[in-house]
């Protein structure tokens, strides 16, 4: 039936974008959690946001709060010194710990005053002051000004970290897709004239598990001749890997959800009479 083929296609090609997705995020992650991208990426965002380029300034002060850097001993004078560095700062540990870097007196609003007035750098100098200005004297309000501060400076930071989290995802599913030559277009054209080789794939539960790398073993991707002629053929191969690291964009739960849904509407087609 013309209605069980395209399902069954369907069926294939989700799993297999799913399995890709969840293979390079994986991936992907464990290389964030090898280097600290998260981490080196949010200290680098602080040092943009207070000017502090070379961590001797605000910056500093602020990763030796215990606070912001519970496991750092605050000694560090330089990035590099740092013997932890944090992958994510409370909005309002970071407010008290900017507040207790400037103010030599606790809880003196005028003393917060003459240090922010004291502070070297002109631009954290001007946007500090029009914090304490529109805060009236009312140090809670200047800390939730700060915070707000913190929290748009964070969403910039994380749209560039999601920018770059996303070109990367697209290279790895590109190398992933020309190792193992899964190529969109072929998959297709197995698929739709041999459907039966997505039949046995059901539901996966959305882990790198045996059953779900069995499932995409058992799809028409690989190599048959290696090295490839470098001809017309090749060039649609290269269209395909392409095709395929495109899809890892919208990442595995999208697909494994997608891929679901399919197999639910499988599930409810007639069987074809045997008779």
């Amino acid at each position: 039936m013309f209605g069980s083929t395209v399902l069954e296609v369907a069926v294939g090609l989700t799993f297999c974008y799913a399995t890709v997705a969840l293979i390079v995020s994986t991936v992907q992650e464990a290389i964030a959690s090898a280097l600290q991208l998260r981490a080196r990426s949010l200290l680098n965002g602080i040092k943009s946001m207070l000017n502090d380029p070379g961590f001797g300034a605000l910056a500093r002060a602020v990763y030796g709060h215990a606070l912001v850097n519970p496991h750092d001993d605050g000694t560090g004078h330089s990035h590099a010194g740092l013997r932890s560095r944090p992958a994510y700062i409370e909005p309002a540990h970071f407010a008290i710990a900017l507040i207790e870097s400037i103010q030599t007196i606790p809880g003196d609003y005028e003393q917060l005053g003459r240090g922010i007035d004291a502070l070297p750098d002109p631009q954290v100098k001007r946007t500090l002051q029009g914090m304490y200005q529109r805060a009236g004297g009312d140090m809670d309000a200047f800390r939730k000004g700060v915070e707000g501060w913190f929290n748009s400076a964070m969403d910039r930071l994380a749209g560039a970290y999601k920018r770059r989290a996303m070109l990367a995802s697209l290279l790895l599913s590109l190398l992933l897709a020309a190792l193992f030559n899964i190529d969109s277009i072929h998959l297709f054209r197995t698929l739709w004239t041999h459907p039966a080789l997505a039949a046995q794939i059901d539901a996966a539960n959305g882990g790198l598990d045996p059953a779900t790398l069995a499932g995409l073993s058992a799809l028409p991707i690989g190599w048959t001749q290696f090295p490839p002629a470098l001809d017309g053929r090749f060039a649609l191969m290269v269209a395909g890997w392409i095709l395929t690291a495109s899809t890892a964009l919208f990442g595995a739960p999208f697909w494994f959800d997608l891929m679901k849904r399919t197999v639910q509407v499988r599930g409810t087609e007639p069987k074809p009479d045997t008779d």
